[in-house]
C-alpha cells in the first residue's frame, strides 16, 4: 500500500479523534478517575499528543520506559484538534514558534516492533492557550496500559497482533489545514 508521506492516521468518529499521551501514574491514575487532567498535571509545561498508537508505543517502549508506564488514549473533540491544527507552525520553524500555541512534528511512523516507516506519523506539541482548550476539549481518558502489555507480549509470543491495534484511518483534513502542518496535500 502507498501512504502519503504525511498524513494523519487516526481513530475517529464525528465528534471526536482518539491522541495518546503516556505519563507516571502519579499523572495518569488521577486523570483516568476524574475523567480530566488534574494536579500534578502542569498545565505551563507543553504537551505533546499522537494520534498514532505505533507512535506512542516507540516513545513509550510499550509502556515500559520510566515516566511513561501509563499509556492513555485522550478521546478529544474535533473541533478542538482541528483548532489546535489551524493554530500551529511546524517545530523547525523558529521565527515562528513564538506566535503560535502549537507546534507540530512529522516523525517516521512505526510498525508494531517499532521499526521506522517510510511515511511519516504527526505530533503535536501543545503550549499555552492550547493546553488550556486539550483540557477543556477533553471528552474521555481511557487507560490503554494493558493493551500495549498485551501487544507486546502477543509479539514475543509470535502471535497475530492485529486484533489487538485501534483501527486507524486516515483523517479527513482540508487542503487548508493540510498546507498549515506540511501534510501531504495530494497523492500524485
Amino acid at each position: 500500500m502507498n501512504m502519503p508521506y504525511r498524513q494523519i492516521r487516526a481513530v475517529y468518529t464525528e465528534e471526536a479523534v482518539t491522541v495518546y499521551q503516556a505519563y507516571d501514574p502519579a499523572i495518569a491514575t488521577p486523570a483516568v478517575a476524574a475523567q480530566r487532567f488534574v494536579a500534578p498535571f502542569k498545565r505551563d509545561r507543553m504537551t505533546w499528543i499522537k494520534p498514532s498508537f505505533l507512535w506512542m508505543m516507540y516513545r513509550c517502549g510499550y509502556a515500559t520506559k520510566p515516566g511513561q508506564t501509563r499509556v492513555l488514549a485522550i478521546e478529544l473533540s474535533r473541533d478542538g484538534f482541528e483548532w489546535a491544527l489551524a493554530h500551529s507552525c511546524l517545530s523547525h520553524d523558529a521565527r515562528h514558534k513564538s506566535a503560535y500555541p502549537v507546534r507540530v512534528q512529522w516523525d517516521p511512523e512505526r510498525d508494531a516492533r517499532l521499526h521506522a516507516l517510510p511515511y511519516r506519523s504527526i505530533q503535536i506539541g501543545l503550549s499555552g492557550q492550547a493546553v488550556d482548550r486539550y483540557l477543556e476539549g477533553t471528552l474521555t481518558i481511557t487507560d490503554v496500559t494493558q493493551r500495549a502489555h498485551d501487544i507486546r507480549q502477543a509479539l514475543r509470543d509470535g502471535a497475530d497482533i492485529i486484533p489487538l491495534l485501534p483501527a486507524e484511518r486516515p483523517y479527513p483534513l482540508s487542503d487548508d489545514l493540510k498546507t498549515v502542518i506540511g501534510a501531504t496535500v495530494s497523492e500524485a
